[in-house]
């Protein structure tokens, strides 16, 4: 018996100086699927695109790159977004069949004309074309909406399409669609659609914002609740309709200060 403990541990030290220090695991919290997207230092992987500040007078559109009063930003390891001049933060990086997750809280600041608003930014998907296409502010896309009361609603930009199940509810003093499980099926639908459900935390405090993205079929997830599914994610291209499942990721900048931090994705082909 001692003679195979001995075999067994020089067969241990044979190995270890054969490959290395044996293989350790992974830190509790840190799965090697997830890739990020923001290093968490500077804007590395990102262009900024700001056009102007709405009913200022002016609409002249700085472009991609240019943000002389710092709109976008790095501070204490997050992505600063003041909200001053409307635009975006777009990934270098096309998405496709993934898991995309973040997290983002509000800051203090508000600029006209949403001084009075609520908080307002958002997350858009599958963002294609030219900047701007969308109000001058941003690219053809889906929108997670992020904003107060209202994260995790849909937004069409530029003419995109969805279908999804849902009833028409009263929202803000309006009729609105909002999603349903198991509700009839609205196709064609490139309007607001409200979420189900309310799962924000309080103002101010940090909130997690999921995008899962299989073919033309998406999941809003807020703070680990799914508020919102839809599908056949479509764009009408020279006439005719075809789908719309892939694409750059955009942070709007939309009147108010916003902060995003861990951004990240893992594939799911």
């Amino acid at each position: 018996m001692r003679q195979h403990r001995l075999h067994g541990m020089l067969l241990i030290v044979v190995l270890a100086l054969l490959y290395g220090s044996a293989p350790t695991a992974t830190p509790a919290g840190q799965d090697p699927e997830w890739v990020p997207m923001f290093n968490g230092r500077d804007l590395t992987g990102w262009d900024t695109f700001l056009s102007y500040q709405p009913d200022t007078g002016s609409e002249e559109i700085l472009g991609v790159n240019k943000d002389p009063e710092g709109v976008i930003t790095v501070v204490d390891g997050a992505i600063r977004i003041s909200g001053k001049i409307w635009g975006a933060l777009t990934s270098h990086r096309e998405l496709e069949n993934y898991h995309l997750r973040l997290e983002f809280k509000w800051g203090e600041k508000k600029w006209p004309p949403r001084d009075e608003s609520k908080r307002d930014s958002g997350l858009l998907y599958h963002a294609v074309g030219p900047h701007g296409a969308q109000s001058d502010h941003w690219m053809r896309s889906f929108e997670a909406q992020i904003q107060e009361g209202d994260c995790g609603d849909f937004h069409s930009l530029d003419g995109v399409t969805i279908d999804i199940e849902g009833e028409i509810e009263e929202h803000d003093g309006r009729p609105r669609l909002q999603y349903k499980p198991r509700a009839p099926i609205r196709r064609g639908v490139k309007k607001r659609v409200v979420k189900h459900g309310d799962n924000e935390m309080p103002s101010g405090q940090w909130n997690t914002l999921e995008i899962i993205a299989r073919g033309d079929k998406v999941e809003h997830i807020v703070n680990s609740q799914v508020v919102l599914r839809a599908t056949h994610l479509r764009q009408v291209v020279d006439g005719k309709t075809v789908p719309l499942t892939k694409g750059k990721i955009q942070l709007q900048s939309e009147g108010a200060e916003v902060f995003y931090r861990n951004i990240e994705f893992k594939s799911l082909d």
